[in-house]
């Protein structure tokens, strides 16, 4: 079940997967290059998961009965997907491409705690406009982290979030938030990448023992999003590139802890 509030020792199990999940994402990371697959970086991730003895979060999850459950570990979106590409059917990376790779884990695989952390790179050479996108969307996450201490809200992040966007001019997808995360893939409360507008999110006040999924998401155009045919990919309307970026987060007595370090 859910509950905002987790014990010292529930946030010290979310950490320790979380650094082994974020260990695994760097070892993605530096896989990246033209010609890399999309199923090599899956099988990576499979067999890493495994090794760690967690299980992959995002594989089979299905956020409704009514939904096709998610068929891979890794979501790997592609220019202007966003969110929620899956990695299979397999897809050769190309230079010039940026890539969002998006990774969740329950650790140990029976029983355990939920992390989850992305984060977007170059394939080869990028334009400078891509480069700059994704140093400010990563620029976003550090400064929304920075907002994290009890008595904070979680409008606090979003103004924090909105400002580097402000600051370079890029559009921040609306329709996608992060939230909170630990005990299930994706719980309460929504964590808006934007200051709250009256009554569009309850503004939360942070305290100590919340673990949230930061994860702004930021683009070249506007912030109007698509679904793609396959059905889990979301896509920027404008076709215009995206960037995402990701950590798993407590609030802490004095202020956070990055679960999710990479």
């Amino acid at each position: 079940m859910s509950r905002l509030i987790k014990t010292s020792e529930e946030i010290k199990k979310i950490k320790e997967g979380g650094l082994k999940l974020g260990s695994i994402l760097s070892e993605l990371a530096a896989m990246v290059k033209p010609g890399t697959s999309t199923a090599e970086l899956e099988a990576h991730a499979l067999r890493r998961i495994s090794e760690f003895g967690g299980r992959p979060a995002f594989k089979d999850f299905k956020p409704s009965p009514q939904s096709k459950p998610f068929p891979t570990a890794l979501c790997i979106s592609i220019d202007n997907e966003i969110v929620h590409g899956p990695a299979l059917p397999e897809r050769i990376l190309e230079n010039g491409q940026i890539v969002s790779l998006d990774i969740g884990m329950q650790y140990p695989a029976e029983n355990g705690y939920f992390s989850d952390t992305a984060i977007t790179v170059a394939v080869g050479d990028i334009s400078d406009k891509a480069k700059l996108l994704l140093e400010a969307t990563n620029e976003a996450l550090y400064a929304g982290i920075e907002a994290v201490k009890p008595g904070n809200t979680l409008d606090d992040i979003g103004r924090a979030i909105e400002a580097v966007a402000k600051k370079y001019k890029f559009g921040i997808i609306r329709d996608l938030v992060g939230h909170g995360v630990g005990l299930e893939v994706h719980e309460e409360p929504q964590v808006p990448n934007y200051r709250i507008r009256g009554n569009e999110f309850p503004n939360l006040e942070l305290q100590a023992g919340m673990v949230i999924a930061i994860e702004p998401m930021f683009t070249l155009g506007g912030w109007q999003i698509e679904a793609a045919p396959d059905g889990f990919t979301f896509i920027t309307a404008d076709g215009s590139l995206s960037a995402h970026f990701e950590h798993t987060v407590a609030i802490t007595e004095h202020g956070y802890d990055i679960l999710t370090e990479r």
